[in-house]
């Protein structure tokens, strides 16, 4: 069995409060070698602390996402900069822009976007970012990042929904795009059109557990398992097989987190 690695999910969420521990025996018995545990808001940076200090296959990121971003000040921006310290806090994240909810400023979700993308580059993350209906603007910010950028800092679109175009300038800026599962939606169109043209050492295989699972799951609770459908459609959009798409997501992974 080819090992599963997911990139992007939140088991520190309630959700999984009454059977995390055997749900994470369940997985690796389905070939989930390695998940990162990514932080939505300060209360989750701690709470992925705990739960990689806990786990050995989980590695951790700290960050806080746009709809969060109005908690931070400078006195608790420490939080997320001393939580980077630990080995396995391997990226920075989940950043960026979301103008769906538009639950912060705009001009207060630019702010600590960039502050964040600043301290990734200080402390030589990765970067995973969060852009829901906010196309332009977070490109614009960073194209003007790119400028800056070390050339081995590392950075994900995750969730990616934009359009074909837009992928292929991400790509070619360097970046990856994280796929998961509305990829296997039936009015997923746009995103089979980016999982076919993607090259495949680009493409992150991620679940944003316990959200968007994959069909015929769709609307229940996501988990990593659940990764074998989403590696399945990618795989027959770009005529390979599923394995072929597990080993090559694995390697992109190892190497996008920087994980021997």
């Amino acid at each position: 069995m080819k090992k599963i690695f997911d990139t992007h999910a939140h088991y520190d969420d309630e959700k999984f409060d009454e059977d995390r521990e055997a749900l994470f025996v369940q997985m690796q018995e389905e070939g989930v070698e390695r998940i990162i545990n990514v932080s939505a808001n300060l209360a989750g940076v701690a709470a992925t602390l705990d739960l990689i200090d806990r786990y050995p296959f989980l590695y951790g990121a700290a960050g806080v996402h746009p709809d969060d971003a109005k908690e931070l000040t400078d006195e608790n921006f420490e939080i997320i900069r001393r939580a980077l310290k630990h080995e396995k806090m391997v990226a920075v994240g989940e950043i960026g822009l979301d103008y769906y909810w538009d639950s912060t400023e705009r001009d207060v979700q630019k702010k600590w976007f960039l502050r964040q993308l600043q301290l990734a580059k200080e402390m030589h993350k990765a970067v995973i970012i969060h852009s829901r209906e906010a196309a332009q603007d977070t490109m614009d910010i960073l194209k003007a990042f790119q400028a800056e950028k070390p050339e081995d800092m590392n950075i994900v679109m995750h969730c990616y929904s934009y359009s074909p175009e837009q992928a292929r300038e991400y790509v070619e800026m360097g970046y990856y795009l994280g796929i998961g599962g509305v990829v296997t939606f039936k009015n997923g169109k746009k995103m089979k059109q980016v999982a076919a043209e993607v090259p495949l050492d680009r493409i992150l295989l991620e679940t944003d557990a316990p959200y968007l699972a994959p069909v015929p799951f769709r609307g229940k609770r996501n988990s990593s398992e659940k990764l074998h459908y989403v590696a399945e459609e990618i795989a027959a959009l770009k005529g390979i097989t599923k394995d072929e798409v597990l080993e090559a997501t694995w390697e992109n992974a190892c190497r996008f987190y920087g994980i021997a």
